[in-house]
C-alpha cells in the first residue's frame, strides 16, 4: 500500500488556517480587506470577548448571489486575479483565495449576502463543510459571522494572550484601514461598547483625529511628494512629538498596509538626531506605485512587500518626510529637546520604565500673552544695513529674528551671547555655522560654486583599501562639497583644492576625518552612505569649532547668515543651535515682575 497519499479538504485548510488565521484579530483583517475589495463605503464589526467568542463583519459592497457564495468558501477561488500574469498587477487587498476556507476550518461560520436589498443567500459552514443554503432579508452586501474560533483546535485556544491584548490587536488592524480609508465609515464594537468609530467623510486628517484623537491629528504636518515614480501623501509628526514603540506608524503601499526594513531604516533616516533617542514619530504614509514594480505574494499575511529598486524608495520616503517637516517650520525648540534629554538620561539612570510624555514640550503661550516659541533669535530690531537681507526675492521665514540683534561677546569661544528686545540670546557658534554650511552645500539657497582654495603644492592622502574603496564610489559627492582630488594608484588620491572654508585647518586631516566619517556609517548602517550625509558630515568639519575665538564682525556675519537659513533650530546633527532666555523669565528670575 503506498505510503504517499493526499489530505482531506478539512486538514489542508487545518493546515492553511495556521498560516493565515493565527488569532482573532487575523480574521478580522482578513474579512475587513474582503468588505474593501468589495467596494464597502461602511463597515461595522462586532467583536465577543475579543473576537474567540463572535466576530461578525458587516458590509455594503456588491455583495455575491448563491454560485459566487459557494465558489468563495473553496480553497484558492477567488474574484481578483485569474492568471500568474495578474500577480504583476495586484491591486486589491486580497488575491489569494485562501482566507474564508481557512477561517471556516476553525470555526462555526455563517455568510449572508445578496447583490440587491432584499433576499439574501445564507450559507453554514462547520468543520469545511457547507450546509444547504437557506435565505434571510437584508440589505445588499454581504455579513460573515465567525462564531467559536478555534473551537476544534483547542491547543490554539491556549496560545492566544489576555482579551485586552486580543482587542488590541484587532483594533489595530482596524485603525489602520479606517485611517487609509477614510471615505469608508468603520465602527468596532466590543461586547456591545464602541472601541472605534470614523465618520467615512472622506478627509484622511479627520479619519486619524477618529483614531489617535483630535490633538495629535492637529500636530501633524501633510506629506506631499511624487518621486523615483512614486506618489507619497499622508502625515508625519515634528519631532518633538514622538512615541516609545512604532506603533503610530502607519505605512500603506497601494492601499496595503505593511512592514519591511526599508521603508523603517527610511523614516529613521529622515528623523536621525531630530528625535529623541528611543523615541519614534507618528506618522501616516501612503505610497503609490506601479504594481508591477513590486511583489505582494512574499506571505500568506500579505504583511510584507518587496520594491524592484529599493534604494529609490528608501531616497523617496527619507525626502519626502524631510520636506514636510521643512515645508511646516516643524522642527523642535531647543527647550524642548534639551528637556527631552534630560528626562531620558534620568529615566536611564534610575533604570525605570519609560513613561515621560514628550507632547508636553511644544508651543505654549507664556502667561503675559508673548508667544515663546521659536525659542531661537526672537529679536525685534536691530542694527544691520537692510542690502543684507535682500536675497533674491528668496522667502526669509525667520529675517526678523535680527530685528534689534546686539551682539554683546563670546563666552568660553564657543557661545555667541547677544542681547535682543525680549531678553538674551546664546547661540553655539559650531552647530549654528554647521547649520549654515550645510544649506549651502545642499542647495537651499540655490546653486551655488563652494568657494576652493587651490593648494600651491598638491599634498597626497594614503588611506586604507576599504576606505579609499568607499571615496572612489563617492568620489563626485566629495568634490562636489569643494574637494579636488583625483586617483593616484593603490589607495593614494592626490588633493589639488580644498574647500576655502577650511583654509586655516589641515585639510588633509579634515578630509581623512570626512572619510572615516563615512566609512564607519556604512558600516554601522549597513547602508552606503547618502549625499546627504557627506553634506552633513562635510559642513560639521568646515565649521568653525568651540574655542575658536570670533571678531564681532565674524559673530554678526554668522547671525546674519543663520536667520535666512530654512531651519535655524536646528544642525544637521539635530543638536540645538540657540537658546533665548527671555524678557519677562529674565526679570523673574531677579524678581522684578
Amino acid at each position: 500500500m503506498s505510503t504517499v497519499h493526499l489530505l482531506d479538504l478539512h486538514t489542508v485548510n487545518q493546515i492553511a488556517a495556521g498560516e493565515v488565521v493565527e488569532r482573532p484579530a487575523s480574521v478580522v483583517k482578513e474579512l475587513v480587506e474582503n468588505a474593501l475589495d468589495a467596494g464597502a463605503t461602511r463597515i461595522d464589526i462586532e467583536l465577543v470577548d475579543s473576537g474567540k467568542t463572535l466576530i461578525r463583519v458587516t458590509d455594503n459592497g456588491i455583495g455575491m448571489d448563491l454560485d459566487d457564495a459557494n465558489q468563495a468558501l473553496m480553497r484558492h477561488a477567488t474574484s481578483k486575479i485569474a492568471s500568474v500574469d495578474d500577480l504583476q498587477l495586484v491591486r486589491t487587498l486580497g488575491f489569494r483565495g485562501e482566507a474564508l476556507p481557512s477561517i471556516a476550518s476553525v470555526s462555526r461560520m455563517t455568510l449572508s449576502t445578496g447583490r440587491t436589498d432584499g433576499l439574501r443567500t445564507q450559507l453554514h459552514v462547520e468543520d469545511s463543510q457547507i450546509g444547504s443554503p437557506g435565505g434571510a432579508a437584508g440589505p445588499k452586501g454581504t455579513e460573515i459571522l465567525v462564531e467559536d474560533l478555534f473551537y476544534n483546535t483547542p491547543a490554539r485556544l491556549k496560545f492566544l494572550k489576555s482579551d485586552s491584548t486580543e482587542l488590541g490587536q484587532s483594533l489595530e488592524h482596524v485603525s489602520r484601514y479606517a485611517v487609509a480609508y477614510p471615505h469608508v465609515a468603520f465602527q468596532l464594537t466590543h461586547n456591545g461598547q464602541i472601541g472605534l468609530k470614523t465618520s467615512g467623510g472622506g478627509d484622511m486628517q479627520e479619519a486619524i483625529s477618529d483614531v489617535w484623537g483630535r490633538d495629535m491629528a492637529r500636530s501633524l504636518a501633510q506629506v506631499n511628494l511624487q518621486a523615483a515614480g512614486m506618489a507619497l501623501s499622508g502625515f508625519v509628526s515634528p519631532p518633538h512629538v514622538t512615541k516609545p514603540t512604532r506603533a503610530f506608524q502607519y505605512l500603506f503601499v497601494n492601499g496595503r498596509p505593511v512592514r519591511t526594513r526599508t521603508l523603517t531604516a527610511a523614516i529613521d533616516q529622515a528623523f536621525r538626531d531630530l528625535t529623541p533617542e528611543k523615541r519614534f514619530p507618528l506618522l501616516v504614509l501612503m505610497i503609490e506605485i506601479d504594481p508591477s514594480r513590486i511583489d505582494v505574494n512574499v506571505s500568506p499575511t500579505k504583511s510584507e512587500v518587496k520594491f524592484q529598486q529599493e534604494g529609490q524608495a528608501f531616497d523617496a520616503i527619507r525626502i519626502a518626510l524631510k520636506s514636510a517637516l521643512m515645508d511646516h517650520g516643524m522642527m523642535p525648540n531647543a527647550a524642548g529637546v534639551a528637556a527631552a534629554n534630560e528626562a531620558l538620561a534620568a529615566i536611564r539612570a534610575a533604570n525605570t520604565p519609560e513613561v515621560f510624555d514628550y507632547r508636553s514640550y511644544g508651543t505654549t503661550p507664556s502667561t503675559s500673552g508673548e508667544a515663546t516659541e521659536p525659542l531661537l533669535l526672537q529679536a525685534h530690531n536691530v542694527d544691520v544695513p537692510m542690502p543684507v537681507f535682500q536675497v533674491a526675492d528668496q522667502a526669509l521665514p525667520f529675517i526678523s529674528l535680527l530685528d534689534g540683534l546686539r551682539v554683546i561677546g563670546q563666552a568660553m569661544n564657543t557661545f555667541i551671547i547677544a542681547e535682543t528686545k525680549h531678553g538674551v540670546v546664546v547661540v553655539d557658534q559650531h552647530v549654528a555655522h554647521e547649520r549654515i554650511l550645510y544649506e549651502y552645500l545642499c542647495g537651499v539657497k540655490g546653486v551655488t560654486a563652494i568657494e576652493k582654495q587651490v593648494l600651491l603644492v598638491p599634498q597626497t592622502l594614503h588611506l586604507d583599501r576599504r576606505s579609499a574603496l568607499l571615496l572612489r564610489e563617492r568620489l563626485q559627492e566629495v568634490i562636489d562639497v569643494g574637494f579636488e582630488l583625483e586617483p593616484f594608484g593603490g589607495e593614494s588620491y592626490v588633493v589639488r583644492a580644498v574647500p576655502a572654508a577650511i583654509k586655516n585647518k589641515d585639510a588633509l586631516k579634515v578630509l581623512r576625518d570626512l572619510v572615516d566619517e563615512l566609512v564607519e556609517a556604512s558600516v554601522t548602517r549597513r547602508l552606503v552612505p547618502t549625499r546627504e550625509q557627506i553634506w552633513i558630515t562635510s559642513s560639521c568639519k568646515m565649521a568653525v569649532k568651540a574655542g575658536d575665538p570670533l571678531s564681532i564682525t565674524e559673530m554678526e556675519k554668522l547671525l546674519v547668515d543663520l536667520a535666512t537659513t530654512e531651519n535655524p533650530y536646528l544642525c544637521p546633527h539635530g543638536r540645538p543651535i540657540t537658546i533665548t532666555l527671555g524678557r519677562d523669565a529674565l526679570f523673574r528670575l531677579f524678581k522684578r515682575t
